[in-house]
């Protein structure tokens, strides 16, 4: 079996509206959120063997502190430059070139692609829209991750800087 996690890039600042989109840094809420979810994601066990980011700066720092917080050097995250502003099917390529050894695989990446991906591989959520900082985690019945497909996954679960229901021993 294997898991994968989505994560969805903590919010953005528009601060400086001469900033390139993909130079764009996380906001005070960013910077706030993506600490938060990263121990939701410890507390709920998640141990990734690879987490893979976009190059976007947004999507890196929220890569590089959920990495801190789930006890890895804030260089644990591998950049992958097809995540930036990548649609389902790319994003489902991505997961399907992955080492087997690699048993627990997160990707932190953008909208709409994110949103469209969970919703091509869990079609029973109709997630609208996958928050910033939010997260959809599931478990694949395959052994190689070319075996990846939508709809083969199963939810594991989903979570959101302003998910009501706390994780016990998270916030």
């Amino acid at each position: 079996m294997k898991r994968l996690t989505v994560v969805r890039h903590a919010k953005s600042s528009w601060s400086d509206p001469a900033a390139a989109d993909h130079d764009r840094k996380l906001s005070g809420r960013g910077e706030r959120d993506a600490p938060r979810m990263g121990r939701r994601l410890r507390a709920r066990g998640v141990k990734p063997s690879l987490i893979l980011s976009s190059t976007a700066e947004r999507a890196l720092a929220t890569a590089r502190i959920i990495a801190l917080e789930l006890g890895f050097p804030g260089d644990f995250p591998t950049t992958e430059p097809a995540l930036y502003h990548a649609w389902p099917y790319t994003i489902l390529d991505i997961v399907r070139r992955q080492d087997d050894a690699c048993s627990d695989l997160m990707i932190v990446g953008h909208n709409p692609g994110f949103t469209e991906f969970v919703n091509s591989l869990l079609p029973d959520l109709r997630l609208d829209n996958l928050p910033t900082a939010g997260v959809v985690a599931v478990e694949l019945d395959i052994e190689r991750w070319r075996e990846a497909d939508t709809g083969s996954a199963r939810y594991h679960f989903y979570d959101y800087p302003k998910n009501p229901i706390a994780v016990a021993g998270a916030d």
